[in-house]
């Protein structure tokens, strides 16, 4: 399917803002352009951003932060709602307790953290994705889903999404990745990061492995993702139809 609308829109004060729209869903439907976004956090924004977010008709904004880290970057355009359903960000209290031990962090031992964040995500954290989905429900739309860099909570909700939506698990990864083509790290976090280069390239990418660690998690806790969407998640057959009908094309 040719996508009718660009997937990346490049905003000046935020750098991984896509449309999840034009893939192929259930029964061959494309998920409706223009209806869910992704992003990084929305502080940043310029006039000209906020202009196009309005042109977009963008009122609800799904802000998957923890507590604190939220604080210093709230969004900043005052029309968009923002819902606060906080994660909180486990792999950063993880890397703070291994350089506190003063033992020395490799490249694959910090993409194994990054593994076990995202099985956290099922773990601990399934009722964040459980009320973003009850909000779904209700027909928010257009609505952007963000976290801080838009990529690791964001991203596993976002594949949720679009297993919801029947899209293909080729497709949902494709889609994952291309954070890695987007997103790019700004002199605070990299200041406040203060990690060596190799570390920090772990930690501002994805590779599909951290995606199917959160997976394996499902399917190890669950048994399989159609019982993670019914008992976890709140997403039975009949919930899974009125997502179809909201979000694919007629």
């Amino acid at each position: 399917m040719l996508d009718s609308y660009p997937r990346h829109l490049a905003l000046t004060g935020a750098c991984n803002f896509r449309d999840l729209g034009g893939y192929p869903g259930k029964d061959g439907r494309g998920v409706r352009w223009r209806q869910l976004f992704r992003s990084n956090h929305l502080a940043h924004l310029s006039c000209d951003d906020i202009a196009l977010l309005r042109s977009l008709g963008l009122k609800n904004a799904f802000d998957l932060r923890g507590v604190e880290e939220r604080l210093s970057t709230m969004c900043c355009v005052d029309d968009i709602t923002v819902h606060s359903l906080p994660i909180e960000p486990a792999i950063m209290l993880a890397l703070r307790e291994r350089i506190l031990s003063r033992v020395p962090l490799s490249a694959a031992e910090t993409a194994e953290l990054m593994r076990d964040s995202y099985r956290d995500f099922v773990r601990n954290n399934t009722k964040a994705f459980h009320a973003l989905f009850a909000h779904l429900l209700e027909d928010h739309a257009p609505l952007v889903i963000h976290c801080t860099a838009g990529k690791d909570r964001t991203g596993f909700a976002c594949a949720l999404i679009l297993h919801a939506l029947g899209v293909a698990e080729p497709t949902i990864v494709e889609d994952y990745l291309l954070t890695n083509r987007h997103y790019r790290l700004d002199d605070a976090t990299a200041k406040t990061l203060a990690l060596p280069a190799e570390i920090t390239a772990v930690l501002v990418s994805v590779e599909d492995s951290f995606l199917a660690a959160a997976f394996e998690a499902v399917r190890a806790d669950y048994g399989d993702l159609e019982t993670y969407f019914a008992d976890g998640l709140g997403v039975g057959r009949a919930q899974r139809a009125e997502l179809e009908a909201r979000y694919l094309e007629r």
